[in-house]
């Protein structure tokens, strides 16, 4: 992705594998730039027997001569033009955009961030239909960082998908690690999002190569945390003089209970809440991010929750405020309650997965199955194998042991 023109060079050649029986042949030209080379027809043909092969052009002053380096001099001053223009527009120029355009071949939908935008635009008319405003939001901000990193690497405003390499992807890697400070888990994420842009480019026959092909994108496995049984009592039965902290606390102590995510719960109303198999009330809902079913049972303390707040709502079940808010006004709870965790309403998730159901002997299938998990390996990642669960499993196991001997002993 050089920018220098030093290094941009036009040659001109006969192919004389293509020369016809009256020798006349076929004059092409050779456009190099920073090592990369492509050649092209430039529609004008000449007896083998007048070319110069050493200068590169027809040799004697006959008319057909003459004619020939004409058509050679203006080839030459359009591509020199041309160079000027687009290094000008783009700040570097390629071997295969300068014969493109000298060849009148339009790029323009082959263009990273244009096919970026139009991506965005059909996830934007697809939001609350099949796909979460959330995933808008990362595409938006994918679009940012590759403009940003573009401009700051090759001092580029866009690039043609054909153009890019496995480098750009590298370049683009220690940008986001380096300049955005983005985290490895971050920087996987974004890299994962511009795949899938590379992924439409070569669907559609706009790139032939995948840079992607020897890119693998690293997830770092992070343990995101939960709460334990002490902590979430804390939480639960600490007494606010604040009302929004109280409110917060609730619907966070709800999600503790139920495993909803954030939008789910704040979507959720009383037509979600039906009577289940066992008579007795359940979350019965779809997961805004994936679409798939949700069934909970609901226990005593968030059916506590939802008389708590049964007046003073419309439709919804709780007052629930942006997950910005609700996300601060964890960290000052975390701080009353003496937590030292970091708390987020996504922990609830976790906290669920973890504490509320593995920890009491509630199966990873039926967890899995709460929380709208289409893969059980999904639900592995919220599940946590706690100090408790082993104690309980081996105190049952020493139960199991304890017995067996008793019946041998009485055998004997």
């Amino acid at each position: 992705m050089r920018t220098s023109k030093s290094t941009f060079a036009i040659t001109f050649y006969l192919r004389k594998d293509k020369m016809r029986k009256d020798s006349f042949t076929p004059i092409f030209c050779r456009i190099t730039i920073a090592g990369e080379a492509v050649s092209f027809n430039i529609h004008k043909d000449i007896r083998a027997e007048l070319w110069d092969m050493e200068n590169h052009k027809a040799r004697s002053k006959s008319r057909e001569a003459i004619e020939v380096n004409q058509t050679l001099d203006a080839c030459r001053t359009i591509l020199h033009n041309m160079y000027r223009e687009i290094f000008e527009k783009d700040n570097y120029v390629t071997a295969e955009k300068l014969k493109n355009s000298y060849l009148g071949i339009s790029t323009d939908n082959t263009m990273l961030l244009v096919l970026f935008r139009d991506l965005i635009k059909d996830i934007e008319a697809l939001v609350n239909i099949t796909k979460a405003k959330a995933t808008l939001q990362k595409y938006k901000v994918t679009y940012t960082r590759i403009s940003e990193f573009m401009k700051f690497k090759y001092n580029i405003s866009d690039i043609n998908v054909k153009e890019i390499k496995y480098q750009f992807i590298c370049d683009f890697e220690v940008y986001l690690r380096t300049q955005a400070s983005c985290s490895p888990n971050t920087t996987a994420k974004f890299i994962q999002f511009f795949k899938r842009v590379i992924l439409i480019a070569q669907n559609n026959g706009w790139m032939q190569h995948n840079p992607f092909a020897n890119y693998k994108i690293h997830f770092k496995k992070v343990d995101r945390g939960y709460l334990t049984d002490l902590e979430l009592e804390i939480i639960k039965n600490k007494e606010f003089d604040i009302e929004r902290l109280e409110k917060v606390r609730d619907i966070f102590v709800f999600a503790c209970w139920t495993g909803l995510a954030y939008v789910d719960t704040y979507k959720l109303t009383y037509d979600n809440i039906k009577t289940g198999v066992d008579g007795k009330l359940w979350i019965m809902t779809k997961r805004a991010k994936t679409d798939t079913v949700v069934t909970v049972p609901l226990l005593d303390v968030p059916l506590a929750i939802i008389e708590k707040y049964r007046e003073k709502q419309d439709d919804k079940v709780l007052p629930t405020l942006s997950n910005q808010k609700m996300n601060s006004y964890l960290k000052e709870i975390a701080t009353v309650c003496g937590i030292e965790k970091r708390l987020s309403f996504h922990l609830a998730r976790h906290t669920f997965a973890s504490t509320t159901t593995l920890a009491k002997g509630v199966s990873i299938e039926a967890v899995s199955k709460m929380l709208g998990h289409t893969n059980i390996r999904t639900t592995q990642i919220y599940a946590r194998v706690t100090e408790n669960l082993i104690s309980n499993e081996m105190n049952s196991l020493s139960t199991k042991l304890k017995a067996n001997n008793t019946q041998l002993s009485k055998a004997k």
